[in-house]
């Protein structure tokens, strides 16, 4: 059974590029929402072993869906990615249980290291 990987982002534009990302080095079990509270939703229904998620969208933001998920699972691995210049909140979710963040621009060696590093 291999490794079940949710995106969460409010632009598609980066779950594709993510996506795409992973499923060339093999990843092909992906499952994505386009929002924090879609997120946690999903994240019941769908029990993923790792959540990359943005931590600026509408409804629900990364933060807030990070703290739902980790209540939901405290075992929950998450990964949040951040644009240059959110430190403050990178910190935050790091303090709240998130396992690691990816900085965008995206590169795909880092996603990919960090993917490795926490699911294999």
């Amino acid at each position: 059974m291999s490794k079940k990987i949710m995106l969460v982002d409010d632009a598609a534009f980066m779950r594709m590029t993510i996506k795409n990302c992973l499923t060339k080095a093999g990843y092909d079990n992906i499952v994505e929402a386009s929002d924090g509270q879609i997120a946690c939703e999903t994240y019941k229904q769908e029990k993923p072993d790792l959540v990359i998620m943005d931590i600026t969208m509408p409804n629900m933001d990364g933060i807030q869906a990070l703290q739902a998920i980790k209540s939901l699972d405290p075992n929950a691995n998450v990964v949040m990615c951040s644009a240059m210049g959110q430190e403050a909140m990178v910190l935050e979710a790091i303090t709240l249980g998130a396992r690691d963040f990816i900085v965008k621009p995206f590169k795909p060696d880092r996603i990919l290291q960090t993917v490795a590093k926490i699911i294999g």
